[in-house]
């Protein structure tokens, strides 16, 4: 009822679709022959000899990555093969009704697109050759989620030019010119066109057929023959509209599960109308007649991207065969691009997470590739993160283009920095989908863990040497965690001067724990990147930095006195993390007991059956440790160590295609073996790792599941622990309640962690002036489940105000504002 009352108030007059023109046929009996649109030089574009990424002396370091790609005479120049792909952020703007933005206190209401023009800026300045918007709607049920983004009038077009003036206004540098010198071009902007179908997050959905999808609570209505070709007349308004607002072009969105992919396979079409039944011309037809009429409502000089589902991953999914049918029948139909899509967003396979290896999907473009049945350029996607990988694809022919999402809410200046031999300099993208997806599901704008200033440029503004010179600080900062990093770092860019110290010989804190689990070794990165900005600043005299050095609050006191004369600490940053809670468990002092740090850190000898208490992130990491590492395997592999078949087969992707979906039967699926016995358990009735990420918990849970070598118990009360180091439980409450005595080589203790504010409440406890100067932070602050996002956004923000004497200790956490979108979402939480 409220959905419907507030949609019947936002109902306004909205502009005819584009009249329909006729459609081209889906396929032609007789293929013309097929030409590269790229430049001459290259011929194959990707079809390259391998050589070293450096390149020439006077070329770029990745040759292949910064050659130009000619779109043909109507479109022109690509500076390079870099594309940034979709990524929703919630900066593309709503359409929540006017009058309820009041009664939801929303004064930032993201209408205006400033925000989302000055973070495309960023990135445009950064090199990237072209970018993609997030998905915006053609219509009300295609909404993504209640009230979302959509383009339907001409005020909302007029919003949109913001965006395209800013991105125009930017010129690229493009590599190649016949002179032997730089040219440059006009920084490009696709905008994405997307119908959620039936993932819409509203009443409101509509699909191919009457079908229900496990990520929405709501199911989708059939759209009827008419209300299918209106639907079309809508993608097509909505790119004429996007035209109008200055944009080069759009990108279909044809694949992960959304409206045109659910029309493409009977899972989930189950029509017998023109637009559906057994033979695939019927299903792809909604597909085709868009791009046809798209093509023809904005002419040759439009970019059309159409994003298609090379690999579902689903049950009934589409086969080899019909994707070449579409590629090529598309190739006719009219479109500039084809992009890679990989996985509905239902499937059960990894598809971006940290745990899918760099590149995990390049093959499946390489494979359409090498049926050189199209010659439209082709686009790999997925978990490429690095210019090393980029490079990789490109130049053993596997795509023509690479996009890169998340890489750019870690980096905007990716693209730059790889052009000018700087990648140490790189914030990788670590893929943890904690603050970009994880906030999409949720309404809220999303952000990245390792660069909070990602989709909030204009409040989180990090300007070198911009603090006047009476304002410059002498800052302590104890710790070299993530919060400790992100503070240093930040507070001597804009010109502190500051002393980091640590009493470890490394900086990195738990991180160096983390880049241990296998699936998470893009950790590494994180570090390697603050080292190097650490360095520079020390380097430039802005920092200090002492390893290996234990602060007590004596030093504390010293270095804050008089008599340190000019490096004298004016405040203190406490970042100095956590310590394991041990909980109370007679006989826990045992031998075969062990907390987290013995085995990740200090890297303890475990047994082959275990013990795991505590059932939150960390024992899932150490769960995962341990299920697939053994005592004598000492080397921490890297990122780009990890094998891309094995982990295929372990999923069960098939590589041939010959299965629809791209599945391999479950019978046939080759899971490792596990390499110990782990029986994890948690006090709590419900869900083991129920607080894991939103996009990503299932992986973890469903790792340990497939293994079949970890028992999973809930409600567990841990009795004792006895000479023998065996585990007495008892399992279930009232009268179902089970004793058991888990006979375990080793117990690893996992529950929980305790913040470490020593020094913080010695000073308190000294009832001297210090107290005022002493701000605790990350997971000194709070310690519940090792956020690492929130422990360097608190750093960032609190040292861009550390200055401001009205910031004191205990009113010294700051965040991003609630939008509009968020607070809607949590109050329609109450009706799903």
């Amino acid at each position: 009822f409220i959905y419907k009352l507030l949609h019947r108030a936002s109902l306004i007059t909205e502009p005819n679709n584009y009249p329909m023109n006729g459609i081209a046929a889906a396929t032609r009996s007789t293929r013309r022959s097929r030409h590269f649109l790229w430049n001459n030089s290259s011929c194959f574009s990707s079809r390259f000899s391998t050589e070293s990424v450096r390149g020439s002396e006077s070329g770029p370091r990745y040759p292949h990555c910064f050659e130009p790609l000619d779109l043909g005479p109507d479109i022109g120049m690509l500076p390079n093969r870099f594309i940034m792909g979709s990524m929703h952020t919630g900066l593309e703007g709503h359409s929540i009704p006017k009058f309820v933005l009041p009664l939801l206190r929303a004064e930032d209401d993201h209408k205006d697109l400033t925000e989302m023009a000055i973070y495309f800026s960023e990135r445009a300045k950064g090199g990237v050759g072209l970018m993609v918007t997030g998905g915006v709607s053609p219509n009300r049920q295609g909404w993504v989620g209640p009230f979302s983004g959509k383009l339907t009038t001409e005020t909302e077009r007029d919003r949109h030019k913001t965006v395209t003036e800013m991105v125009h206004s930017i010129q690229i540098p493009m590599d190649g010119d016949t002179s032997g010198d730089t040219s440059t071009v006009p920084a490009r902007i696709c905008m994405q066109i997307l119908h959620a179908g039936r993932y819409a997050i509203h009443p409101f959905a509509v699909s191919a057929s009457s079908t229900s999808s496990p990520i929405s609570p709501f199911g989708a209505k059939e759209l009827s023959t008419s209300d299918v070709k209106s639907t079309i007349r809508d993608f097509v308004n909505c790119a004429v509209l996007a035209k109008e607002a200055g944009y080069d072009g759009v990108e279909i969105m044809g694949s992960e599960g959304y409206l045109i992919n659910q029309f493409l396979v009977s899972k989930t079409n189950h029509r017998t109308d023109e637009y559906g039944g057994e033979h695939f011309g019927n299903r792809m037809r909604m597909a085709l007649e868009i791009v046809t009429e798209t093509r023809k409502a904005c002419g040759k000089d439009f970019i059309i991207i159409f994003r298609l589902s090379m690999l579902d991953l689903v049950k009934d999914g589409s086969s080899w065969e019909e994707i070449k049918t579409l590629a090529q029948a598309l190739e006719d139909a009219g479109v500039t691009i084809i992009n890679t899509g990989i996985g509905w967003h239902e499937a059960r396979i990894p598809t971006i997470a940290t745990s899918v290896p760099r590149g995990g999907f390049a093959w499946v473009t390489k494979k359409l590739r090498d049926e050189k049945i199209v010659s439209v350029p082709l686009c790999a996607t997925n978990r490429i993160n690095a210019p090393t990988t980029a490079e990789s694809i490109l130049s053993s022919g596997s795509a023509d283009l690479v996009s890169m999402a998340r890489p750019f809410l870690a980096d905007p200046d990716i693209v730059k920095k790889s052009r000018e031999g700087r990648e140490d300099e790189i914030n990788t993208c670590i893929a943890c989908n904690q603050a970009c997806l994880d906030h999409a599901f949720v309404g809220k704008t999303a952000s990245c863990l390792v660069n909070p200033r990602a989709c909030h440029e204009t409040e989180i503004t990090i300007e070198p040497d911009s603090i006047p010179a009476d304002r410059k600080l002498n800052i302590g900062v104890i710790g070299s965690g993530p919060a400790g990093m992100a503070f240093a770092s930040t507070a001597a860019t804009i010109g502190h001067h500051v002393t980091l110290f640590d009493k470890s010989n490394d900086i990195g804190g738990q991180f160096n724990m983390a880049k241990r689990i296998p699936g998470k070794e893009e950790f590494h990165e994180t570090i390697r990147y603050f080292k190097t900005q650490l360095g520079k600043l020390q380097k430039d005299g802005k920092l200090d930095i002492q390893l290996g050095v234990e602060v007590s609050y004596s030093d504390m006191e010293a270095k804050s006195s008089d008599s340190a004369g000019d490096r004298k600490i004016d405040k203190w940053i406490i970042a100095t993390g956590v310590d394991p809670r041990i909980p109370n468990i007679p006989g826990k002092d045992h031998p075969n007991v062990l907390s987290y740090i013995d085995v990740l850190r200090n890297r303890a000898k475990v047994g082959q059956k275990v013990a795991v208490i505590g059932a939150g992130g960390i024992g899932f990491d150490v769960s995962e440790y341990l299920l697939h590492r053994e005592d004598n395997d000492d080397r921490d592999k890297k990122a780009d160590e990890v094998d891309v078949d094995e982990f295929l087969e372990c999923w069960g992707v098939d590589k041939s295609n010959k299965e629809r979906g791209g599945l391999i039967p479950d019978n046939q699926i080759n899971i490792p073996k596990g390499k110990r016995e782990i029986i994890l358990m948690q006090r709590k009735k419900g869900k083991l790792g129920a607080g894991l990420g939103k996009t990503t918990g299932w992986i973890h849970r469903s790792t340990l599941v497939r293994s079949g070598a970890v028992e999973m118990i809930t409600e567990v009360s841990y009795d004792m622990i006895d000479d023998n180091g065996h585990l007495h439980i008892t399992v279930g409450s009232d009268d179902k309640k089970k004793n058991r005595v888990l006979e375990v080589d080793n117990i690893i203790l996992c529950a929980g962690q305790i913040s470490k504010r020593d020094l913080e409440q010695a000073a308190i406890d000294s009832g001297s002036d210090l107290a005022e100067k002493v701000f605790t932070i990350g997971g000194a602050y709070e310690a519940s489940e090792l956020d690492a996002k929130r422990a360097i956004d608190m750093g960032t923000r609190l040292a861009l105000k550390i200055d401001d004497d009205s910031v004191v200790p205990g009113e010294h956490k700051f965040q991003a504002d609630v939008g509009a979108e968020e607070k809607l979402f949590n109050a329609m939480k109450k009706f799903m």
